[in-house]
């Protein structure tokens, strides 16, 4: 049965790298896989710059920012209606950080609507280490925002908290108690915790742990290789 999962959270909430990871995962597994980038604002972690690790895993990415496609602002619209069109076992929409990003998912509520019950997750990627993502209160205001702009409710949370380069098990551990909150606030269950293999094997050992605040450990391949000086000076 096809499967849908909509990521939205927060500017540097890990959006991208965790669509990459679903999508590699699922290819990998013999899953028809396709990854639609709606992430309109943020060039600098863009879904198009892996366009060749995205075709040797036989992963159809759509993409208004990558050029080798054709695709502009007129024609985008069609291919994203190929989501919902083709014969897909799993679409993974990354979507902007922002009520830009967000609105951009709202002109296709209908094709969600449209979807029977069960195939459609929205997943708020968590990353407390990032503003707006401290408190319970503001997970959950940031979330009714982007709910709001998207036209659509969020199904489950997901605990990514990190620090990039500088990541380790404490963020996860310092992210679990808030996202636990958030949860216990509003009924959304926590689907997954994120993170690279070695912090988040070193989390999952704490005692004390509850797994429904844990949901399923995705560990992550990191593909978003990134030198942060180069980018600030513009390189």
């Amino acid at each position: 049965m096809k499967k849908i999962i909509i990521l939205i959270g927060n500017y540097g909430s890990g959006k991208t790298e965790i669509a990459l990871n679903m999508a590699v995962r699922a290819a990998a597994e013999g899953k028809r896989t396709q990854v639609i980038d709606l992430d309109k604002i943020n060039d600098y972690f863009r879904m198009s710059d892996h366009v060749k690790l995205l075709d040797e895993k036989n992963i159809h990415l759509v993409s208004p920012t990558f050029a080798g496609a054709g695709l502009t602002q007129t024609n985008m619209p069609a291919a994203v209606g190929s989501a919902f069109a083709q014969d897909w076992d799993l679409v993974v929409f990354d979507v902007g950080g922002d009520p830009a990003g967000a609105m951009s998912l709202a002109r296709y509520h209908s094709d969600f609507a449209a979807l029977e019950p069960g195939r459609l997750e929205v997943y708020d990627i968590i990353n407390v280490r990032r503003p707006m993502s401290e408190t319970p209160e503001k997970i959950l205001k940031l979330k009714a925002d982007m709910e709001g702009f998207a036209r659509q409710t969020v199904t489950g949370f997901i605990n990514n908290s990190n620090l990039q380069a500088w990541a380790s098990a404490q963020d996860l551990r310092d992210g679990y108690p808030i996202i636990k909150a958030a949860s216990e606030m509003s009924g959304i269950p926590v689907v997954h915790t994120t993170g690279l293999p070695q912090y988040l094997d070193e989390f999952l050992r704490d005692e004390g742990l509850e797994e429904k605040y844990i949901g399923t450990p995705i560990p992550l391949r990191t593909y978003m290789h990134r030198n942060w000086n180069d980018f600030t000076l513009g390189i």
